[in-house]
């Protein structure tokens, strides 16, 4: 299995398809964000998927709950990606839950954003360490019925811990050694990160901005070979 997914961190639709025309068969899975997904909507996922890609639609909802619900069933009965991120709230997850109805698309919980570190939590009123923050978030994500949970590569090994081995683990922040962080400031290495537990390796930049975006894709993957 290729564990890849390439964030599509790109402000128009035309330039995105180009890359995922660039990468070829050397990439399955990509993730749309808030960005791409305001410039090109549900049509440029459309366009993806009809390409034979998995989605991964990182909107990290939050919202009422009846508002997540109606957003949710919105996206999984126009589009079903493969995932959905949603804010790692127990009211909003179990919104999610309830909108996702019957659709085959996996939620998963946001716990904290690999680009916080323990003084973003204080100036949102978090007076805890990060870590204490993201096991709450799981311990909630596992009751609340998600199939996943997006984490830093730092807490993979104790969220795995935590989830069991029946949820996906998906993880941002992955950064080859020498690769430049940006302003991710919980990275590990992808081998890193699958050797304590992650299942996805949400990768960005180190491939889209590369001269050569499929070399830097397949650089990766002979990386991680021995262990994905």
């Amino acid at each position: 299995m290729n564990p890849l997914i390439i964030a599509l961190d790109i402000d128009n639709g035309e330039d995105a398809m180009r890359l995922v025309e660039q990468l070829g068969d050397a990439a399955s899975f990509y993730k749309v964000g808030m960005e791409l997904y305001a410039a090109a909507g549900l049509d440029l996922v459309q366009r993806i998927r009809d390409l034979g890609k998995q989605i991964f639609l990182d909107l990290k909802l939050y919202d009422i709950g009846e508002t997540v619900k109606r957003a949710t069933k919105q996206i999984c009965l126009r589009i079903e990606p493969t995932f959905l991120t949603v804010h790692g709230s127990r009211s909003v997850m179990e919104a999610a839950a309830e909108g996702r109805g019957t659709s085959a698309t996996q939620l998963l919980a946001v716990t904290v954003l690999t680009s916080f570190d323990a003084d973003d939590l204080r100036d949102l009123g978090y007076p805890v360490p990060v870590s204490d923050l993201v096991e709450l978030r799981v311990r909630k994500a596992v009751e609340s019925r998600m199939d996943g949970i997006v984490c830093s590569p730092l807490e993979v090994a104790r969220v795995r811990a935590l989830a069991g081995s029946g949820l996906k683990l998906v993880t941002p922040g992955v950064r080859s050694t020498g690769a430049d962080s940006g302003d991710q400031k919980r990275v590990a290495t992808p081998a890193e990160a699958l050797r304590n537990g992650a299942d996805f390796l949400v990768i960005g930049r180190q491939v889209t901005r590369a001269a050569n975006p499929r070399e830097a894709c397949e650089k990766i993957l002979l990386e991680i070979a021995p262990h994905s």
